[in-house]
């Protein structure tokens, strides 16, 4: 692929391209993880000997594959496996819906690619894909909590007071907003491809260039240019992620959270090494130099040594089912797995699904003409600009609110984004202020700003390094079948005790060894409350609005964030270090409250 086509993703995906990985659905049991799975979890399974699992050489269809401890009639069901047939598809499709509801070609079709990704099962590829979208969940806490770290070095190198220098993350979040919006809503209409590929690269060369500024302002204007960049990871990276993962795997969207608060132990390591042991104008400059410098690596690696898919969910949403098929072929490929979807079986099962003839069903022995990929006209410049002006307009955004279920938890999921938007950089944008002022023996009051000790710098590394557990406990509990756990039951019990810590934090916290375990329960509730709600958000969206869904959610947050700033910078008393607290723990709470309302769980429902 050119460099281009890394870019937009243009390059027409074929079939073709992945000979060897079509088997007819006759054969499709035999090279499905899911039912190999379905199997080993028998009783009596005896996983010894491949026998138990796979035909002989020749079997024919009325061959039974033999599972110890199974009678005939079982084992015989085994062997057909019913739903691998056009009309067991068909089935499979039309099921799982409200009385009377009927499901779309799309939302049919959607639910066929989930099965063949489900079939072929986690592999190279989608481990792969873990690793890369981390980057971009790293990238973005890395910035966000390093941004929070140069406020004590900008204060003391540009005369700025401890207040006003908040002001610096007001102009980052503006860049947050900016970015979610337009990478969110965009990854819808251009793609999550050139998404993905240019997100990091916009990050890493503002931040780079933000070092070598030399005044405060031209600091602030660079971290909202790099705000820019880094506020479409998470929306992008996460849907993206999402839409090739097999249903079984959907709790690693969760795991994937695991990578942000490993950017937060990271910038506080590396600010522990620069900022606390170099002089003010130097030591702050060397540390976002080293962060754009890792994030440019980042981008190389995703550009140069991968080559990613476009999201087939995507592709079929634009018209492009051969295209779609073709990834789910690649994806199989990359695996070193086997496929049985083709265009034609989608085909056939929504068109009998709606009552139309059912065409014959094709084999890898005689290969499938696939759909002409369609062709894209050369336009104007301004045409293009219109076409995709148009597309952010609020029909985009209409389906969210199609049904009530959905439409109620579209308004709920906006409203927890905005409260924790607000209230965690309340508290974690400025934790390095607060934990500042936690010295036994303050020193005399400054003629000017001063850095901080470097003890504040090492308990800020610590709460960082004490949070990374919280986003493992989060992937195990988001899928247990307890009503008090799961999606929604996790995220509230996170919000909850997030909210109560807030309010010790400020009523409790009157030594630096108790500001620093509260600080450090904080950052364990916090890493599991994001890494639920990046996981949950995505799942409660239709795929063709997926994009839109969550970017505006992530808008919302970051726009919420851009007031955090102002609302700590104007509230009154001489540092502002307890009102801007009790605000985030009544903000955390209302999310919490907001989360017990949401009327739908994602937990093992199909997404589409």
């Amino acid at each position: 692929m050119t460099m281009a086509g890394l870019w937009t993703g243009r390059r027409t995906t074929s079939i073709d391209d992945y000979a060897g990985v079509l088997v007819s659905l006759d054969e499709a049991h035999l090279h499905s993880y899911t039912h190999a799975n379905r199997l080993r979890r028998r009783p009596g399974y005896d996983d010894s000997s491949e026998d138990d699992i796979a035909l002989e050489e020749g079997a024919g269809d009325g061959d039974a594959v033999k599972v110890a401890g199974e009678d005939e009639a079982t084992a015989m069901l085994d062997m057909s496996a019913p739903e691998y047939s056009i009309e067991g598809l068909r089935r499979e499709v039309r099921s799982g819906g409200a009385k009377g509801e009927k499901w779309t070609a799309y939302e049919m079709k959607s639910k066929l690619i989930n099965k063949a990704i489900q079939d072929i099962g986690m592999g190279r590829y989608n481990w792969q894909l873990f690793v890369l979208c981390g980057f971009g969940w790293f990238a973005d806490n890395l910035w966000m909590q390093g941004v929070s770290l140069t406020l004590p070095s900008l204060s003391a190198e540009f005369g700025v007071s401890e207040k006003s220098v908040r002001y610096t993350t007001s102009w980052l979040f503006v860049g947050l907003c900016l970015g979610s919006f337009f990478w969110g809503i965009g990854s819808d209409i251009m793609g999550r491809r050139i998404a993905f590929n240019a997100t990091l690269l916009i990050t890493g060369v503002f931040g780079m260039a933000s070092a070598f500024a030399s005044t405060w302002g031209g600091v602030c204007v660079l971290f909202a240019a790099m705000g820019f960049g880094v506020g479409g990871n998470l929306p992008v990276d996460g849907a993206l992620f999402l839409e090739f993962l097999p249903d079984a795997s959907s709790s690693l969207l969760t795991l994937l959270s695991v990578w942000w608060p490993i950017g937060q132990l990271v910038s506080s390591l590396l600010a522990w090494l620069f900022i606390a042991n170099w002089p003010a104008d130097r030591g702050w400059r060397l540390f976002v130099l080293t962060m754009g410098i890792i994030t440019l690596v980042m981008f190389a690696i995703r550009f140069f040594l991968f080559q990613l898919f476009e999201s087939p969910k995507f592709l079929l949403s634009r018209g492009r089912q051969a295209e779609a098929v073709a990834v789910v072929h690649g994806i199989a490929f990359r695996n070193n797995r086997k496929t049985w979807l083709t265009s034609e079986i989608l085909d056939a099962v929504v068109d009998g699904a709606h009552n139309h003839p059912t065409p014959h069903h094709p084999t890898p022995h005689h290969p499938t003409p696939h759909h002409p990929t369609p062709s894209y006209h050369r336009t104007t410049t301004t045409a293009i600009l219109r076409q995709k002006l148009s597309a952010f307009s609020s029909s985009r955004l209409r389906p969210l609110f199609h049904t009530r279920p959905l439409a109620t938890a579209t308004l709920l999921i906006w409203f927890i984004w905005t409260t924790i938007g607000l209230g965690y950089p309340l508290f974690n944008a400025f934790l390095p202020q607060y934990l500042s002022h936690s010295t036994t023996t303050p020193p005399s009051p400054p003629t000017s700003p001063q850095l901080p000790p470097p003890s504040t710098y090492r308990s800020y590394a610590i709460t960082s390094l004490l949070g990374l557990p919280g986003s493992l406990l989060a992937f195990h509990t988001v899928d247990s079948p307890s009503p008090l756990l799961g999606r929604r039951g996790t995220l509230a019990l996170s919000t909850l005790v997030s909210s109560i810590f807030l309010f010790l934090f400020v009523r409790l916290g009157t030594t630096p060894a108790a500001l620093l375990a509260f600080s450090c329960v904080e950052a364990f509730a916090q890493n599991i409350m994001y890494g639920v709600l990046y996981a949950f958000t995505p799942e409660l969206f239709p795929a063709p609005v997926r994009g839109a869904g969550v970017g505006v959610a992530s808008f919302l947050n970051r726009a919420a964030g851009l007031a955090a700033p102002l609302v700590a910078a104007g509230v009154p008393g001489e540092d502002g270090t307890s009102a801007p607290v009790y605000l985030a723990g009544a903000l955390m709470l209302a999310a919490f409250v907001g989360v017990c309302a949401v009327p739908i769980e994602t937990r093992g429902r199909q997404r589409l």
